[in-house]
């Protein structure tokens, strides 16, 4: 049987069971985008300003709202309206880590109510596989998918060997789990998407301990699906704009040489 990373992404969301992956792959397709922006700002104008700039470009808007000084319930009423405007999923990079009753009411109240907007989310499995399933009674009725921390791209990171592969039996077992934080496609068992953080068109690093790999290394030989990308669309001195463009380009055409080597 072939690779699930040997098959187009129209392919994959024809024959996936998980509806929010099915609308996700299905979204890429459509947009022949393989970009997710990481939109780590501080307002809830820079926010809705930079999702409004790069919204036709992305698949998923990758969102940190513990960051946002004013959030508020017009923020995410706006940013829903977005989504559906230019077409891409909201993904609320929480990285949930505490035992299952706890992030039962994280997810799904709060200030932030996760589990009401946010199409995607992530968590570490440090706790065990309660995290999952405490997550899951949340989100699963409300047709939600999970990400698991495989692995991060900062130095020196500890989920590594053993613990990645927990992550992974985790992850095959569990239907609300849709996929990973890492760098490769881990496992054939399930049709589990990867979604890459520090990814750069020029591999280098940042004085913080992030390290960035291109979108060759990362869609076209190491299997992964969607690339990550925050400072490098807007960061000091950049157009937004182009950098998005530029980086969808660079992803998609990564993804086309991917299928070519199959």
């Amino acid at each position: 049987m072939a690779s699930f990373s040997q098959k187009t992404y129209a392919a994959r969301a024809k024959e996936h069971p998980h509806p929010l992956v099915r609308e996700l792959l299905s979204t890429m397709e459509r947009k022949q985008s393989n970009l997710s922006l990481a939109a780590d700002v501080a307002t809830k104008a820079e926010l809705l300003a930079l999702a409004d700039l790069v919204g036709p470009h992305i698949c998923v808007l990758k969102t940190h709202v513990d960051i946002i000084a004013d959030f508020d319930a017009d923020l995410v009423a706006q940013l829903q309206a977005l989504a559906a405007k230019h077409d891409f999923l909201i993904f609320e990079d929480r990285k949930f880590a505490d035992i299952g009753n706890t992030v039962k009411l994280q997810y799904g109240g709060g200030v932030y109510r996760i589990a009401d907007w946010a199409h995607i989310t992530n968590c570490h499995v440090i706790p065990g596989e309660g995290i999952i399933e405490g997550l899951a009674e949340v989100g699963a009725a409300k047709n939600r998918g999970l990400l698991l921390l495989a692995e991060m791209s900062s130095k020196g990171m500890l989920a590594t060997g053993a613990y990645t592969d927990r992550n992974v039996e985790m992850a095959v077992r569990n239907p609300f789990v849709i996929g990973f934080i890492g760098s490769r496609r881990f496992t054939e068992e399930r049709d589990l998407i990867t979604m890459t953080p520090g990814v750069g068109l020029h591999a280098a690093g940042d004085a913080l301990g992030q390290q960035y790999r291109t979108p060759e290394t990362i869609v076209a030989e190491n299997g992964s699906d969607i690339i990550i990308v925050g400072r490098g669309i807007y960061g000091p001195g950049k157009d937004p704009v182009a950098e998005a463009q530029r980086y969808r380009a660079a992803g998609w055409a990564a993804y086309e040489r991917r299928l070519q080597r199959s």
